[in-house]
């Protein structure tokens, strides 16, 4: 019986040394991966709601800046109300701001048509939806005069 016990152990090292040797020298790293693993708590964060990002990138002009986090905001309310293909349009052409800013801008103009002629059966939802789409209408107003673009039509 305790001669088993004995064996058992010994090919139990065995097997942990082998392994350690297939792992080589990334198995320190991996050893301590494990032990972080284990130490950590759930944090208090994981049950609080998640907020939607209205967030811009740091090194753009205050006034893209400006016109990405009405884009956000917008979208957001957009795809709370199930008007997925706009909100992906806007993300689309807040997108394309980030990386060629007048296309962007005239893809934001073209999309800010287009929900004029959006309607919603709810007054109030439809109220939201005009002070959203005014809100981002003059800031991407005001970029494109900034940028001297070609004048937007003032409505």
């Amino acid at each position: 019986m305790m001669l088993d016990v004995l064996v058992g152990l010994v090919a139990g090292l065995l097997i942990l040394a082998g392994v350690l040797v297939m792992l080589g020298p990334n198995a320190k790293s991996l050893f301590r991966r494990f032990v972080s693993l284990r130490r950590r708590r759930p944090s208090l964060a994981v049950f609080q709601p998640s907020r939607p990002r209205e967030l811009a990138s740091p090194g753009l002009n205050p006034k893209t800046q400006r016109v990405l986090v009405a884009a956000s905001r917008l979208g957001n309310w957009l795809r709370a109300r199930n008007q997925e293909e706009l909100a992906r349009e806007l993300r689309t052409a807040a997108g394309r701001i980030t990386s060629d800013e007048p296309a962007g801008l005239y893809a934001m103009q073209t999309l800010l048509r287009r929900l004029r002629l959006l309607s919603i059966d709810d007054r109030g939802a439809q109220e939201r939806l005009k002070a959203l789409s005014n809100e981002l209408r003059e800031a991407v107003q005001d970029r494109f005069e900034q940028l001297e673009l070609l004048p937007f039509r003032r409505p």
